[in-house]
């Protein structure tokens, strides 16, 4: 149908809009915090453009589902406000006729959404991760700035240098103090300067210095005279990136059988499946009644947004602690959400007929 078409169109023009503003306003925030890190020293500022990425799209899936629910929302409320719903009650159609466009028009965004939870947020999660991990590993094999104290990523060495050759070759009067095999080491060398390994490992080598060495509560103490001293500079890239669930590949967390993964593998299933369900909610929660006001319907429909996503919340804690089974989890809340759908449409289409009567 024409009419259908047109609504679809509408849909369409809307979740772009409504998308268009929440992702502005998602990469502001997230802009504002990767600043804020980076005026602290945790992170670069030539890395926040690619932390900012990696972020948003992480964020994507929640956006496109919240984006579609807003957009049935206000496409069909104005519908009711310009009595366009009339005409399409008065040729026949009731309100769950509404179903088959609005499935029509979700059938795209499901699939990019189920795409996006399932394999790119991951992905993004992990590269991100990956890039923070490179970021810190550049950050301890860099030269220190001279005439302040650098400290490691791993927070157990402290490196002072005062001054640096101009073709950066060297350094000299080089301050380390670290803490290996639970003693304090104080290493003081004239010039240093750095050196790789045949398998790529990065060292500082000072030269013609002393080292003391103490364990806390020993009143006995070490001091080593030497020509050279080598230094390795550890890195977080020996370790690998720190895996976690969130940027786990969505494989692997089916192949696990822990918990914690599960949980989060209930909520990457759960994306495309609760923005169906939303969707269908829309229809009869953008229902205007011009008596209770023009934000009455908005607020409800909020409301059932919070209420869902607190759920979905609740289940995955639920399941990473064992309190429930991991599929109880992955349908509970959804049925609990679609079991609401027939009494609101009843609900809706007792109240058109009574508006009907009265006319």
């Amino acid at each position: 149908m024409i009419f259908q078409r047109a609504t679809r169109r509408e849909f369409t023009q809307a979740a772009a809009g409504v998308f268009v503003a929440l992702f502005a306003i998602l990469v502001t925030t997230q802009l504002i915090r990767l600043l804020g890190e980076a005026a602290q020293g945790s992170i670069i500022p030539e890395a926040v453009a690619a932390l900012l990425g990696f972020s948003a799209i992480n964020y994507i899936p929640t956006l496109l589902s919240l984006s579609s629910f807003v957009a049935i929302l206000l496409t069909l409320s104005r519908c009711y406000r310009d009595s366009e719903m009339v005409v399409w009650f008065s040729s026949g159609l009731s309100l769950r006729a509404w179903i088959r466009p609005v499935l029509v028009f979700m059938f795209p965004l499901v699939i990019a959404i189920g795409a996006l939870a399932l394999f790119v947020s991951p992905w993004a999660l992990s590269k991100s991760a990956e890039y923070r991990g490179a970021l810190n590993t550049r950050k301890d094999a860099g030269q220190a700035t001279p005439g302040a104290f650098q400290e490691s990523s791993s927070g157990d060495r402290v490196i002072f240098v005062e001054a640096v050759a101009d073709d950066e070759s060297y350094v000299k009067n080089v301050f380390v103090s670290s803490v290996q095999n639970r003693r304090v080491g104080v290493t003081m060398a004239a010039t240093g300067h750095q050196e790789f390994s045949a398998n790529g490992d990065r060292f500082v080598v000072l030269e013609n210095g002393r080292r003391y060495e103490i364990e806390p509560g020993d009143r006995e103490f070490r001091i080593l005279e030497y020509g050279k001293y080598a230094v390795r500079i550890e890195t977080k890239e020996s370790r690998g990136v720190e895996v976690s669930p969130g940027n786990m590949p969505t494989l692997d967390l089916m192949r696990s059988g822990q918990p914690g993964h599960l949980a989060e593998l209930l909520w990457r299933l759960g994306a495309p499946i609760s923005a169906v369900v939303l969707a269908l909610l829309a229809i009869p929660l953008s229902f205007v009644n011009p008596r209770a006001g023009r934000s009455a319907n908005m607020l409800l429909a909020l409301f059932a947004y919070l209420l869902y996503n607190n759920l979905l919340t609740i289940s995955q804690a639920w399941v990473a602690s064992g309190r429930i089974s991991f599929a109880v989890g992955v349908v509970g809340v959804h049925l609990l959400m679609l079991g609401l759908l027939p009494l609101l449409f009843f609900r809706r289409i007792a109240v058109l007929s009574v508006l009907r009567f009265l006319r």
